[in-house]
Order: structure tokens, then C-alpha cells, then sequence
């Protein structure tokens, strides 16, 4: 509380103390391996002594907003793409710090700072949707292959237990031979050297008799 006398004392300025949002933004600021970068931001802060807000700066709010936009060029300057997109919390702390520093001689106190958008250009966008891209189809060759090692071992074992059993490897036939001629109208193709090594001749005979039979009856039936 204090006396104001009409006509002989003033109040030469009104001092907020709540916590104030500032909106700041960096365009066009090239980052340190030099891409042009457009980032936008939220700056939270409160005057702590309103005695020094009032007398060591003028228009505080104003030396806040551009104290802000200076720091943020300042960080991306230094800062490369990739750390700017990936150390977003890492680069929020430096941001406040460093505003931190540059208001508080003038009573005003940075509370925190968040980063809202970091917009780069469309060229660039284009380039790294097509280097993941690579890097992801190169990752599922890499798997592809690996599986082809692993079943080629698999097979290379079996062929031994094939070849010491000629029992099984008759049985294997067969079981081919069924899941290619459980579907209606499905259509086999077996090469003459698996006929011959599986013994699938009489097999494949008994099969196509059984399927003729088949289509013999449904057209009876008609």
C-alpha cells in the first residue's frame, strides 16, 4: 500500500509478477552444417525483482521477447540438423540457461522454454523420407538373406536324412503332392529329376486317375 497525491505523484509503471507466455520465433536461421531452419517456441517467465524491471531496462516484455529470439539463433547456429531434431530437451535447457543469464540483471527469471515446431524445407524432407526408405529396405534384404543362409542349412540337413531314408523321403512326396492337390483346380508342376529321385511316378499316375474319376462322376451327376 502507499499514497499517491493528486496531481503531484504518478505511478511511473505497472509491474506484472505472474508468469507470463511470450511466443518467439527463428526464420530462416541456418544451423551449423548450414540447412535453413524455421523454429517456433513458447517462453515462460516472471519478474522476481520489480524494482530492476522497472529501472535497469526499458520496456522489459520487449528486451525479454528479443533477448529470446537472439538465444534461439544463437543455439541453432550451433547446432547441427540432427541434434536439433532428435536433442529437442537438450537444446529447451541451453535455451533457458542462456535467456536466463541475459535477463536476469533486469529482475526477470526464465522459467522454462519449449520448443513447438522445427519446419524444414520441403527439398530436404523429400531427401531424408528417401534415405530411410533405403535404409529400411536395405535392413529387410539383409533379413531376407540371412533367412535364405538358415534355410538352406535347414534343407541341407534334411537332404541327409532324406538320403539315408528313402522311406521318408517317399512320404515327403506324398505330403507335397497332397498340399498341391488339396485345392480345386489347383494346378502342379513337377520337375521330371523330383519325379524320378522321390518316386512320384506312380504317385502322381494315382492321383490324376483319382482326379479324372472325380470329374468323370460330378459330370454323371449333372
Amino acid at each position: 500500500m502507499f499514497w499517491v497525491v493528486p496531481l503531484i505523484d504518478s505511478v511511473s509503471s505497472w509491474i506484472d509478477q505472474r508468469v507470463i507466455t511470450t511466443s518467439f520465433a527463428a526464420e530462416q536461421t541456418l544451423t551449423s552444417d548450414t540447412v535453413p531452419v524455421n523454429v517456433d517456441a513458447v517462453l515462460f517467465w516472471m519478474v522476481y525483482d520489480a524494482e530492476k524491471a522497472a529501472l535497469e531496462v526499458q520496456e522489459y516484455k520487449e528486451a525479454v521477447s528479443w533477448a529470446a529470439q537472439t538465444a534461439l539463433r544463437d543455439i541453432i547456429g550451433r547446432t547441427g540438423l540432427t541434434d536439433l531434431l532428435r536433442g529437442r530437451e537438450r537444446i529447451e535447457e541451453l535455451l533457458q540457461d542462456l535467456i536466463d543469464q541475459r535477463c536476469n540483471p533486469w529482475g526477470v527469471s526464465v522459467q522454462s522454454v519449449e520448443m513447438r515446431d522445427v519446419i524444414i524445407p520441403d527439398a530436404l524432407q523429400d531427401a531424408m523420407s528417401r534415405e530411410a526408405q533405403a535404409s529400411r529396405e536395405k535392413q529387410a534384404r539383409i533379413i531376407l538373406g540371412t533367412a535364405e543362409v538358415e534355410i538352406a542349412k535347414l534343407f541341407k540337413e534334411a537332404s541327409v536324412s532324406y538320403h539315408d531314408n528313402p522311406t521318408a523321403l517317399h512320404l515327403r512326396a506324398m505330403n507335397m503332392l497332397y498340399e498341391g492337390l488339396k485345392e480345386k483346380g489347383a494346378l502342379m508342376l513337377v520337375p521330371s529329376s523330383a519325379v524320378e529321385s522321390m518316386g512320384m511316378g506312380g504317385l502322381l499316375g494315382a492321383a490324376a486317375l483319382n482326379q479324372q474319376k472325380l470329374t468323370s462322376s460330378t459330370g454323371t451327376v449333372e
